[in-house]
């Protein structure tokens, strides 16, 4: 019963953990009228929290693996309600930026899941299952919808101070109905990241997540306090407005990590990426209203389908090593929404527009648009490799000038040579003599009218040894019908005994 009560117990905990992680972008516009933030500082403000929220979701992924989400999730809560009070406190910008930097607790618990609940599911599940938990998600868009409508009955001071009920209750769930029992893995934090940190599909999917995540965070960080200052918006209709994007995006992520199991995840993602790329131009051209919206769910659709799908790629990639590449790869996405709200006022105070900042989302999704494809020819190769590698008969490649340019281990098991060895020679090596050239004439002839050639040939191993074979050899053109390669097939049928002679 405990095992099954964990992915609704740990999605409900993701939602309050988000929740607190944007208290000062959901309450701003109203925190901004007291304090009167200067505009460059209300960016800073806004994007403090997630710098913690992505800096220790590396650590926070280890230690769930080596304790349980029940003791992370719990001990997360309890620590969060310093800050929740220190802030609800506060008088100054600089109040806000110290307690705010201590809010990415919130954000930060986005790892806890992603690493203990793929251990109660099978593989083919972890798309989806990951995708329900990531509708935690949705607690950004809780605060943002009902905080501004709070704090305009309460005040804002008191509206902060709601948040602590909600720690506490969770803090006391998980402690009293957390699994006990959850699978642990004591691998040292050093073993597991010597084991990954040169795998380049780390970095990829640490790149993509910091693109799909990341435009998350930001739009939802910089659309309360943007709507307001830019189109003129009610404080309320923009808490709307940024909640309205919060959902969409959250509900697709499920649907992301769905299509990961369904179909090949890499495929998603091409989709996913040509979108944020053509939405984040459309975003560029600083549109109207209602172009601006129309750009903004569907960097929405593409982002929240892309955070599902990229968390079906990490248990496929890294079994062993799951919590902290979990841990790294959210972290960057978490960067992803630190960077982008700075950069947009940096961007804004020069230039006196928004342009160039939309620009550089579309050019990093298209840099990552080649990446994916890039990534699923690498993986198809991959796949052709692995079967050459293991199928029981023997295989030898030579370019069209007859040079050896691959075997596999069968072919090595069979001749007794090395693949070192052969690398670079021609087939001849292995030529027992018994074939006079007339029939190699012949052979050829085949492969040049028919494109191949198969029948029974004698061969010589490494060590003199002669013996029977069944070969095929095919010519491999390329689209233009240009010879590229020849592939030779062979399995042996028997040894060939010193009475067997010419």
């Amino acid at each position: 019963m405990i095992r099954k009560l964990q992915l609704p117990l740990q999605t409900l905990s993701l939602v309050v953990g988000f929740m607190v992680w944007v208290i000062l972008s959901s309450l701003m516009p109203f925190i901004n009228e007291e304090l009167k933030i200067p505009p460059g500082q209300v960016a800073w403000v806004t994007a403090i929290p997630v710098l913690l929220g992505s800096v220790l979701r590396i650590p926070i992924g280890y230690y769930t693996n080596k304790f349980g989400a029940r003791w992370l999730f719990s001990i997360s809560f309890l620590l969060l309600l310093a800050p929740v009070y220190f802030i609800s406190q506060a008088a100054s910008v600089t109040n806000l930026i110290i307690g705010g930097f201590f809010l990415g607790i919130g954000g930060a618990v986005f790892s806890i899941g992603v690493t203990s609940l793929p251990k109660y599911y099978p593989k083919e599940k972890h798309g989806i299952v990951n995708g329900i938990y990531g509708v935690g998600n949705i607690g950004t868009a809780v605060s943002t919808f009902f905080a501004p409508v709070i704090a305009k009955e309460i005040g804002w001071h008191s509206t902060v101070q709601l948040y602590m009920i909600l720690l506490l209750l969770f803090a006391v769930l998980n402690f009293f109905f957390g699994d006990k029992h959850e699978q642990k893995v004591t691998t040292s934090v050093t073993e597991q990241i010597k084991g990954v940190y040169r795998n380049e599909k780390l970095w990829f999917l640490s790149l993509f997540y910091f693109i799909t995540f990341g435009s998350f965070v930001a739009f939802t960080v910089y659309l309360p306090s943007f709507l307001v200052s830019h189109f003129g918006l009610e404080k309320v209709d923009a808490g709307m407005r940024t909640a309205g994007f919060i959902a969409l995006a959250t509900f697709l992520r499920p649907v992301g990590g769905w299509l990961g199991d369904r179909y090949n995840p890499l495929k998603v993602l091409m989709v996913v990426f040509g979108g944020l790329t053509l939405f984040g131009l459309v975003l560029s051209f600083s549109p109207t209203i209602e172009l601006y919206t129309a750009g903004c769910l569907g960097i929405a659709i593409c982002a929240g389908t892309g955070n599902g799908t990229i968390f079906k790629l990490v248990p496929l990639y890294f079994t062993k090593q799951a919590g902290i590449v979990n841990g790294i790869v959210s972290a960057m996405g978490g960067l992803g929404g630190f960077f982008p709200p700075l950069l947009l006022s940096i961007l804004f105070s020069i230039t006196g527009h928004y342009a160039i900042g939309f620009m550089a989302l579309s050019e990093v999704a298209l840099a990552s648009l080649v990446l994916v494809f890039w990534m699923y020819y690498q993986e198809n190769l991959q796949v052709a490799k692995t079967i050459v590698d293991n199928t029981g008969e023997a295989i030898l490649i030579t370019d069209a000038r007859g040079i050896i340019q691959d075997v596999n281990p069968s072919f090595s098991k069979v001749t007794g040579y090395r693949k070192e060895e052969v690398l670079g020679k021609n087939p001849s090596i292995l030529r027992s003599g018994r074939q006079d050239s007339a029939f190699y004439q012949r052979m050829w002839g085949e492969i040049k009218n028919q494109g191949f050639w198969q029948g029974e040939i004698t061969n010589r191993r490494k060590n003199g040894e002669e013996y029977q074979q069944w070969l095929t050899i095919s010519a491999i053109k390329d689209e233009a019908g240009e010879l590229k390669y020849y592939a030779g097939m062979f399995t042996e049928l028997r040894p060939v005994h010193a009475e067997m002679t010419p």
